[in-house]
C-alpha cells in the first residue's frame, strides 16, 4: 500500500475523481451529452437529496467545456435574486459575467454582456443580452443551474422560466438565437410545480417549463458500478476482499442510492478498520464488516435516515 495515498471515500458535497474513490459515471455523462445536449434539449435533473447531482453537473461541465461554452450557476443562497425582475436580471448578468471572465472569452463579449440592465424592461433586456452573447460567442452555449428549486414557488422565477421558454421556441422557429441546451437541477421537478399565481387563487400546475423533455438516465449505482469503484480501492489497499460479493451486499443495503453507497464504504474504511472487532482493513471488508457498517449507518442522523 502506498503510504502517500490521499484518495478517500466521500459522502458530502462534490466528489473529485483525483481525490475520491467514486463510481465511474462516464457512461451516464456520455448519454446525457449525446441524447440531450447535442440534441438541443432543455431538461431538469431532479433527484433526491445527496443523489450526486452536483458531482454529475461538475463532471458534465468538464466533459462539455472543449466543445461548448458552459455557463454553470447555482441558485443556492440566492434569495436576493428574486426580489424583483430587475434584481433577477442584474444578478444573472453579474453571475454570468464572472463565469465568462473565468473562461477567458473575448473581452468585447464580456463588455457587451456587462452593459447596464434596463430598469423598465429588465427581462426583455436580459433576453436581448442572451441573444447577442449566443450569436457572437465562438462556441454554442450550455446553461446549467444547480439548486434551481430554491425559489421555484416564486412568480419572478416563473417569469425567468418563461423567458427561457420563449427564446427556446424562437430558436426553433429560427427567429431567435439562444442557449443550445439548458439544464436545471434540483430535488423537485419544476415542470410539475403547483403554483399560486395570485392571492386568493386556487393553486394550479402552471410552469412554463413544459418545453423540457423527460430526463430518463438512471443515476442509481448498480452492483457492477460499485464493483468498479471497489476495484480501484483494492488496487491501493490490497485487502483481499471478494469484490463481487461485497458490491452486491452494498447494493442490497442501499438500493444503489449514491450517498448511502459512498457513506457505507466510508464507514467500513474509516470507522471500522482499526477497531477491536475489525483490527485490519481486510477485516472490515468482509460480509461481517459490511453488516457492522450498515448498523452504524442506520444510527447516524442525516437527511435520509431518521434515528
Amino acid at each position: 500500500m502506498n503510504s502517500m495515498l490521499s484518495k478517500k471515500f466521500n459522502a458530502t458535497g462534490l466528489c473529485i475523481p483525483e481525490n475520491n474513490y467514486m463510481v465511474d459515471i462516464s457512461s451516464k455523462i456520455n448519454t446525457i451529452i449525446t441524447d440531450y445536449i447535442q440534441e438541443g434539449k432543455y431538461f431538469t435533473i431532479n433527484r433526491g437529496r445527496q443523489y450526486g447531482k452536483t458531482t454529475t453537473l461538475y463532471l458534465l461541465e468538464q466533459q462539455l467545456k472543449d466543445q461548448y461554452l458552459v455557463l454553470s450557476l447555482s441558485f443556492e443562497a440566492c434569495d436576493e435574486l428574486f426580489v424583483s425582475l430587475y434584481t433577477l436580471a442584474a444578478g444573472l448578468v453579474r453571475k454570468i459575467s464572472r463565469v465568462l471572465k473565468a473562461q477567458k472569452v473575448k473581452q468585447s463579449l464580456v463588455d457587451d454582456w456587462n452593459q447596464p440592465i434596463s430598469e423598465q424592461f429588465p427581462l426583455d433586456d436580459l433576453g436581448e443580452r442572451i441573444t447577442s452573447l449566443c450569436s457572437s460567442a465562438d462556441k454554442e452555449i450550455v446553461l446549467i443551474i444547480d439548486e434551481v428549486d430554491k425559489s421555484s414557488d416564486n412568480q419572478i422565477f416563473l417569469s425567468f422560466l418563461g423567458l427561457l421558454r420563449n427564446k427556446y421556441l424562437g430558436q426553433l422557429k429560427r427567429t431567435d438565437c439562444t442557449f443550445r441546451s439548458v439544464i436545471l437541477a434540483g430535488v423537485y421537478d419544476i415542470k410539475n410545480l403547483k403554483i399560486k399565481l395570485h392571492h386568493g387563487e386556487e393553486s394550479k400546475y402552471n410552469s412554463p417549463w413544459n418545453i423540457a423533455v423527460d430526463f430518463t438516465v438512471n443515476m442509481d449505482f448498480m452492483p457492477e458500478d460499485i464493483a468498479a469503484m471497489l476495484q480501484e480501492y483494492e488496487k491501493d489497499q490490497q485487502t483481499g476482499m471478494d469484490i463481487d460479493k461485497i458490491s452486491r451486499q452494498i447494493y442490497e443495503y442501499t438500493s444503489g442510492y449514491p450517498y448511502l453507497v459512498s457513506r457505507l464504504c466510508q464507514i467500513a474504511d474509516e470507522k471500522l478498520s482499526g477497531t477491536e472487532d475489525f483490527p485490519k482493513k481486510q477485516d472490515a471488508w468482509t460480509r461481517k464488516g459490511i453488516v457492522a457498517a450498515e448498523l452504524l449507518l442506520r444510527k447516524e442522523s442525516n437527511t435520509l435516515l431518521s434515528v
